[in-house]
């Protein structure tokens, strides 16, 4: 989304209208218009004073860390993160974020998910196998995710970012055609926190457009962009950022779950 795309100003200026409370999420998260009748621009909001204390994450704030994250995918150019701003509201500051449209439920469709659950012996075609495990019945299921060259570039943002939550429900497919990863408040720990179901290029080489898109982060941390960055998470998480960047450059290869707690809980 460009400054001049009027969803921007609806985001940024317009009157916020809660429609509801997304009830699944561990914050304060409402659904809303913002914009004018007729008009709206759905969003969601997350107002600061709804936010939960963290133990190991006791700088900053959620929505800072959303922001920073939408700022980073911007400068990747890859436009992972819906558009992103911190800004007043009903429940005074806090995120607001661009909703993002899903196809309905076209009914009768077999197809698997983006990241989804299959029997160990029926994983589809163009889909990497995460772990086996065993269901709620105790049946044995495989995590699996689509290799897709989206979801691709979102696990090595991930990596950059330092997720700490990428669950299969944080990512999502647009009627737009394009993947989008959402809820990144608990992103850019100074220490390596990475929780993520897309483990599926665990060890493999990252392509060299990739790197390119790295390399130009890097570069654009040293200039404005880094002085937004610095606005919403500390100067130690900044150095960490940049330092994860410079180590995909240095050795371009997707790491593997050596720690114990590499998926999140739950994974969906």
């Amino acid at each position: 989304m460009t400054d001049s795309d009027g969803r921007h100003d609806a985001l940024l200026h317009g009157d916020l209208t809660l429609l509801g409370r997304i009830r699944s999420a561990s914050n304060a998260t409402f659904l809303c218009d913002a914009g004018p009748d007729g008009e709206p621009v759905h969003c969601v909001y997350k107002p600061i004073t709804g936010e939960q204390p963290l133990w190991d994450f006791p700088d900053g704030t959620l929505a800072g860390r959303e922001l920073a994250a939408f700022l980073v995918s911007e400068a990747l150019g890859w436009d992972i993160v819906p558009h992103t701003i911190i800004r007043e509201g009903p429940a005074g500051p806090g995120m607001v974020q661009l909703w993002v449209e899903q196809p309905g439920d076209s009914g009768g469709d077999s197809r698997p998910d983006l990241v989804d659950l299959c029997p160990p012996d029926n994983v589809p075609a163009g889909y990497l196998s995460v772990l086996r495990a065993y269901d709620g019945t105790g049946s044995e299921v495989e995590l699996v995710h689509a290799d897709d060259p989206g979801l691709r570039r979102m696990a090595v943002f991930d990596v950059i970012v330092n997720n700490a939550d990428r669950k299969g429900g944080h990512i999502l497919s647009g009627v737009d055609g394009r993947v989008y990863g959402v809820d990144h408040g608990v992103s850019l720990h100074v220490h390596d926190k990475l929780r993520t179901v897309l483990w599926g290029w665990a060890g493999s080489t990252i392509d060299d457009e990739t790197l390119c898109a790295v390399e130009e982060l890097q570069r654009l941390l040293a200039g404005p962009l880094g002085e937004r960055l610095r606005e919403n998470i500390t100067d130690t998480e900044f150095d960490a950022l940049s330092a994860r960047a410079r180590t995909l450059l240095d050795n371009p290869l997707m790491p593997s779950p050596e720690r114990r707690q590499a998926l999140p809980w739950p994974a969906f």
